[in-house]
C-alpha cells in the first residue's frame, strides 16, 4: 500500500512561539522590538496593570530606545466582541507597525486581534469560528506581536487562538489560525509575583486543563488524513507535545499550591510559568477538548459569580475555574480511551497509583484533580457557580457549538454525554 493510500494521518505538524525566558527579561524588550522591525509600537494591556506601573516601564524602555510607543489599556478581564471592536476603532488610522502586549491572556488575545485587524482589517464575525462566524481564514502573515505575559495560565503567548465572548449569544468562541501566533514572547517570573491567591490558581488551573486535555486528546494517528493546506491548528495528541505536557503536569504538581499560598515565592512563580508555557505549546499544536467545550457555555451564561481577587464590575466565572469544574467528571469518563495515560498524568500530578484496583485507578485522577482545587480554595461544583439543573440544556447546546474541540475528544461525546459530565459536576468534592 502506498503512502497516499493511508486512510489515517501520519504527519502532525509542530509550531511554537520564540521564547526569552527568565528574572528580568523584561529588560530586554527595546533590543527584541528592534530586532523585530518594530519602530511605532503600540501597547495593549488593562487598566490594573497600568496601575501597577509595568505597561509605563516597558513604554520608558522603548522610548529610551529611540522608539514611539502609545498604549491602549481598555483590555476587557475576559474579552468580548464588544471590546475587540473597540480596539479596532481605536488602531484605525494610526498605522502601528507592532504591537506588545502585555497582561493575562485577555490582553494578548486582544492584541492578536489588533494586529489581524490592523493587517488586514475585515469585520470580525468573518474571521470568528464556525459555526458561530464564518471562520474565514487569515490572509497571510501579520506585523509583529511581543507577548508579555503577566499570569501563569493561558498560554496565549504561545498559541494561535484568540478567545472572545460573543455577547448576544452568551458564548465564548474564538479566532483560530497559524499567524495569530504571537512573534516573540518574553516570559518573566517577576511579572507574576504580584498576583494574589485566586489570581493565580485559577490561571493555574486552566495551566493544568491544557496539558491534561492534550496529553488525552484523540491522537494525530487516529484521525482522517488532510491535505497540507486543510490540515487543522488542534493536530491531537503526539510525541512531541506529550514531552511538554507530562513536564507541565509535573511542576503543577509540585508548585502550584505554593505560589497560590505564597506569592512572593519566586522558585514556584518560575516554574508555574514554564509550566504554563510548556503547556501552551502542548496544547497549542495537540489542542484540548471536553472541559474547554464545556467551558464557553459555563462562563458566557455566568449569571451572578463574583470570584475573589478579580474585578467586581459584573459577574464573571474567571477561564480557568471554567474549565476546571468539569474536568474531574471529565476525565472519569474518558479513562478507558487510555487507563494508562490517565494514571501517568495521576502520577505526575503527585498522586501513588500503584497498587490500586481498577475501581481506584479509574477514580485517581478526578479525585486527584478535586484535592488540589480543595487545597487552593476553587470551587469544585457548577451549583457554586450559580447553576441549577434548569440551565443543563442550554449549557449542552451551548457545548456542542464547540465541534472545534469535541473532535479532539479520545471517546466520541455527543448532547447525552455532554448532559451525564455536566449533571456529574454538581456534585462539590467531599
Amino acid at each position: 500500500m502506498g503512502c497516499l493510500d493511508i486512510p489515517n494521518e501520519t504527519v502532525f505538524v509542530m509550531e511554537m512561539t520564540p521564547i526569552k525566558f527568565g528574572v528580568g527579561a523584561t529588560a530586554e524588550v527595546a533590543y527584541d522590538a528592534k530586532r523585530l522591525g518594530i519602530q511605532r509600537a503600540l501597547i495593549v494591556t488593562d487598566r490594573g496593570l497600568m496601575q501597577l506601573g509595568l505597561p509605563e516601564r516597558v513604554r520608558r524602555l522603548l522610548t529610551e530606545a529611540g522608539l514611539q510607543a502609545d498604549i491602549y489599556d481598555d483590555v476587557h478581564v475576559e474579552p468580548t466582541d464588544r471590546s475587540f471592536e473597540e480596539i479596532a476603532r481605536f488602531i484605525e488610522g494610526r498605522n502601528y507597525d507592532g504591537m506588545i502586549a502585555i497582561g493575562g491572556g485577555s490582553s494578548i488575545d486582544t492584541a492578536k486581534w489588533a494586529r489581524l485587524y490592523a493587517t488586514y482589517p475585515a469585520p470580525l464575525m468573518d474571521y470568528v469560528n464556525k459555526p458561530i462566524g464564518k471562520g474565514l481564514p487569515v490572509p497571510g502573515p501579520l506585523k509583529p506581536l511581543i507577548a508579555i505575559p503577566t499570569t501563569a495560565g493561558t498560554g496565549s503567548e504561545t498559541t494561535a487562538v484568540a478567545i472572545l465572548d460573543i455577547l448576544a449569544l452568551k458564548v465564548k468562541t474564538g479566532i483560530s489560525h497559524p499567524f495569530l501566533r504571537p512573534t516573540f514572547a518574553i516570559i518573566d517570573p517577576l511579572n507574576t509575583v504580584t498576583l494574589p491567591p485566586m489570581a493565580t490558581a485559577y490561571p493555574g488551573f486552566d495551566v493544568l486543563t491544557h496539558a491534561l486535555e492534550s496529553y488525552t486528546s484523540r491522537p494525530y494517528h487516529a484521525r482522517p488524513r488532510h491535505k497540507p493546506e486543510e490540515r487543522p491548528v488542534y493536530v491531537g495528541s503526539n510525541p512531541i507535545s506529550d514531552l511538554w505536557c507530562e513536564k507541565a503536569l509535573e511542576y503543577l504538581g509540585r508548585y502550584l499550591r505554593r505560589a497560590v499560598l505564597n506569592g512572593m515565592d519566586v522558585e514556584a512563580r518560575t516554574y508555574l510559568a514554564l509550566a504554563a508555557t510548556y503547556a501552551g505549546i502542548g496544547f497549542g499544536n495537540a489542542g484540548v477538548h471536553i472541559p474547554h467545550a464545556l467551558a464557553y457555555p459555563i462562563a458566557g451564561m455566568v449569571k451572578r459569580f463574583s470570584p475573589p481577587d478579580y474585578p467586581h464590575e459584573e459577574p464573571l466565572i474567571p477561564h480557568g475555574l471554567s474549565v476546571i469544574v468539569t474536568a474531574p467528571a471529565t476525565f472519569r469518563w474518558t479513562y478507558p480511551a487510555d487507563p494508562e495515560r490517565h494514571l501517568r498524568a495521576a502520577q505526575l500530578l503527585g498522586a501513588q497509583v500503584s497498587g490500586l484496583n481498577e475501581a481506584q485507578r479509574r477514580e485517581i485522577l478526578p479525585q486527584t484533580l478535586r484535592t488540589l482545587m480543595r487545597d487552593t480554595g476553587v470551587p469544585s461544583d457548577l451549583g457554586t457557580l450559580g447553576y441549577t439543573g434548569e440551565e443543563v440544556p442550554a449549557l449542552v447546546e451551548g457545548a456542542l457549538k464547540q465541534q472545534r474541540l469535541l473532535v479532539n475528544s479520545p471517546r466520541a461525546v455527543g448532547a447525552e454525554e455532554l448532559r451525564l459530565l455536566i449533571e456529574q459536576s454538581f456534585e462539590a468534592a467531599p
